[in-house]
């Protein structure tokens, strides 16, 4: 059976961070960046945890899902890092949408599907076509 190493790319990681957020969901529990680094990497590595969340931050956006990674937060701040995509001023009901909901009734996202939405939000957004200016002689 597959397992995670030190050489699982970030979607890989991604699903196993989900696995274990919706444990800690299902039982209205945060973590710290720490904690879920340590249950991932046996050892503190909070620092490589931005690229793995915003994985599925942008799943649960696509999806339109309750934000999951909302129930990460930094040891000392107590909410989520900068660059999760969740408005901070209304984190504490992002949180009870995520402790509401039935994580168990989901399947887990593939890491493909979580590599897709992390493109896709990542994605240059398409340009506008512009106006043709005219010369005028």
């Amino acid at each position: 059976m597959p397992q995670f190493n030190p050489s699982s790319k970030h979607p890989a990681r991604a699903l196993q961070a989900w696995i274990i957020l919706v444990g800690a969901a299902m039982n209205r529990q945060t973590l710290t960046y720490e904690g879920l680094s340590v249950k991932m990497y046996q050892k503190k590595a909070a620092g490589v945890l931005d690229k793995i969340l915003g994985h599925i931050a942008f799943y649960c956006i696509e999806q339109g899902l309750p934000p999951l990674t909302s129930i990460v937060v930094g040891k000392g701040r107590g909410t989520p890092g900068q660059d999760i995509p969740l408005d901070i001023t209304a984190l504490d009901g992002a949180r009870e949408r995520v402790y509401a909901y039935d994580w168990y009734d989901e399947y887990p996202p593939t890491p493909e599907q979580l590599s897709e939405a992390m493109q896709a939000a990542l994605a240059p957004a398409p340009e506008q076509p512009r106006a043709r200016s005219r010369r005028v002689k």
